[in-house]
């Protein structure tokens, strides 16, 4: 390429890289200066138009660039309007995957919006992406004069025979599909499936479910088998929730002291303990006489399942030292035999004699 042919591309180029430049400046003067004033503000729709497109920002610049630098370059009105859009298809391309990032955020956000701190699922989001994404690829396509009709009729039958080869996996999708819009399960919710597992609902995927027990395990159900299975959710209809713990105590107590100084003793916990409700109040209700003890549940409050560990505890240390003080006896489990055994001579070695002798601790 000779001097003469390098100095006609100059101008092209250098408008190529000027294009560059006012993009990263635009990207770190305006962008930067846009996303912290939006920090400030109240709502965070705009920190979420700032986020999804701060990093395309100079990329969209250059895109200007090249349209502009393909119309000072020599070459043809032909290669001019094919360089123009090209140019346009990429900046549509890439506007799409700005807007899939919104909506992700949007998704998210009204997920919090509307179940306190819980988040989306990953079902949601990449659906609504996808969406989005497909919709921009039309866009390019029309405007790189594909027809996209034929197109779509055959991604229509296609997509037919897919669907039969995996109906499998269809259900699954189309069964997380239904948890994520019925929300029978919501991403935080604490959950006990068939079989026992309990656990916090980590994510609803397009296959599974993946419910994390308190132990730190993932389990991951398919959505179908959430769909169908009867399951308890510990959040629904809201996090709040009772805890009944047993105690037992003595014959000889005084029930209505008992009474006053467990509630005393369990108001105590729910306003000092983490997790607790303070404004409950607790209640006690006789409901057994035992073997050696008259049983009674304690009816506690906290805010969520996983408080009631810590809450349990404390109520259990705080009621023995409790009844230590006021000398309410809790006993141990213990059984008196009542009555008369005859001894008769000559009794034989395991009789009843024997017996009796044996549970005294004497040789027979």
């Amino acid at each position: 390429m000779t001097v003469q042919a390098l100095e006609v591309w100059l101008l092209p180029l250098g408008m190529v890289a000027v294009a560059g430049a006012l993009g990263y400046l635009a990207r770190v003067l305006v962008v930067q200066r846009l996303a912290r004033l939006s920090a400030r503000t109240a709502t965070d729709l705009d920190d979420l138009v700032v986020a999804s497109v701060r990093k395309q920002v100079p990329f969209w610049f250059v895109l200007g660039g090249i349209a502009l630098a393909a119309r000072a370059a020599p070459i043809g009105d032909e290669s001019v309007r094919l360089a123009c859009r090209l140019a346009a298809a990429v900046f549509f391309l890439s506007l799409s995957f700005s807007a899939a990032g919104l909506i992700g955020g949007l998704v998210d956000r009204a997920a919090r919006n509307a179940s306190g701190n819980f988040a989306a699922t990953s079902l949601s989001r990449n659906v609504l992406r996808a969406v989005v994404l497909v919709v921009g690829i039309l866009l390019v396509l029309v405007n790189l004069g594909v027809e996209i009709t034929p197109l779509l009729t055959a991604l229509g039958v296609g997509s037919l025979a897919v669907a039969l080869a995996l109906q499998p996996t269809l259900s699954n999708l189309f069964a997380g599909l239904h948890i994520t819009l019925a929300k029978p399960v919501r991403v935080g919710d604490f959950v006990e499936l068939e079989g026992g597992v309990q656990g916090f609902v980590a994510d609803i995927g397009w296959r599974a479910t993946k419910v994390r027990e308190l132990s730190n395990n993932v389990i991951v159900v398919p959505n179908a088998r959430i769909s169908e299975m009867v399951l308890k959710n510990y959040a629904l209809p809201e996090p709040e929730q009772s805890v009944v713990i047993q105690v037992g105590v003595s014959y000889g107590s005084d029930l209505r002291h008992v009474q006053r100084v467990t509630c005393e003793v369990g108001r105590q916990v729910l306003a000092e303990v983490e997790g607790g409700v303070g404004s409950f109040e607790p209640f006690i209700r006789y409901h057994t006489f035992g073997d050696s003890a008259i049983g009674l549940s304690v009816i506690l409050r906290v805010k969520q399942f996983i408080d009631r560990y810590l809450v349990t505890h404390e109520f259990l240390m705080r009621l023995k030292e409790r009844f230590d003080r006021e000398g309410i006896e809790i006993p141990f489990p213990q059984r008196v035999l009542h009555g008369e055994l005859e001894f008769r001579s000559g009794a034989p070695s395991g009789s009843v004699g024997s017996f009796e002798a044996q549970a005294r601790g004497a040789t027979p």
